[in-house]
């Protein structure tokens, strides 16, 4: 079975994280499927617009810790585009993520690297990396520091703490809320009002509405590789992952 299914209505394209089992989870082949169907709604002019959900009970829980174990870490998080190809894409179509159950650490990443969010009620959100010895390196400290006030990104990204979709709703950070079950419908209705406008005219007004965002985080992606790439070598990221493992409080090293 495919860890990303493709599927499109009309002029929507609909990309589904596929790993229900593994609460969606992006393992090496996960990512690759996804970048493969970011591209594929890039290069097909009969599409205006995607749509990102999971299957299951949540959205995304981020990197697959099987990625660790495989050496496919700088595979997954530094391929062309980023994470899933879509961290760092410069896409000229826009996709909106469609929140359910919980979108954390590279989960809420690639919400992130979306162009609008749809979040149901009960939806939590949060980059925990800093509980287990890491930054949120796919872009999460980078661009939640540019999309929301500073002091509130900071707050977030170094306590780790989780929150949830009324929060984000007030940080601006969701287009739009949903009830309970109907995050998908929420963002299809949205996709389908986008889609009905002018080809041309959607991709130089998404084009625009991201230039501020460009300028201010595209020339920080070589620094975020680089402290990213030191901080997962330390002793605390390795005890970090050992602590989670075990089911205790890490003991930090600052090394």
């Amino acid at each position: 079975m495919s860890p990303v299914l493709f599927e499109t209505r009309g002029k929507i394209a609909i990309i589904t994280l596929n790993r229900p089992e593994r609460r969606n989870a992006i393992n090496a082949e996960a990512g690759h499927a996804l970048a493969e169907a970011v591209a594929r709604l890039e290069a097909d002019d009969a599409l205006q617009i995607g749509i990102l959900r999971g299957e299951g009970a949540v959205f995304c829980a981020g990197m697959d810790l099987a990625a660790f174990t495989e050496g496919k870490v700088e595979e997954l998080l530094f391929a062309e585009g980023g994470f899933g190809g879509l961290t760092e894409s410069h896409r000229s179509k826009p996709i909106i993520a469609a929140c359910h159950g919980a979108a954390l650490a590279g989960g809420f990443e690639l919400a992130l690297g979306c162009d609008m969010i749809v979040a149901e009620e009960g939806c939590r959100f949060g980059l925990p990396e800093v509980l287990r010895g890491l930054v949120a390196g796919a872009g999460g400290a980078l661009r939640l520091a540019s999309l929301i006030p500073p002091a509130r990104a900071r707050e977030l990204l170094l306590t780790g703490r989780l929150f949830d979709t009324a929060e984000a709703w007030d940080l601006g950070l969701n287009a739009r809320r949903a009830e309970a079950g109907q995050a998908f419908d929420a963002a299809l209705a949205l996709a389908e009002e986008v889609a009905k406008n002018a080809p041309l005219a959607l991709r130089e007004t998404l084009r625009l509405s991201r230039e501020i965002e460009r300028r201010a985080v595209d020339p920080l992606w070589e620094e975020n590789a680089r402290t990213l790439k030191a901080v997962m070598a330390s002793e605390d990221a390795a005890e970090g992952a050992r602590a989670f493992l075990e089911k205790r409080a890490p003991e930090w090293s600052g090394r």
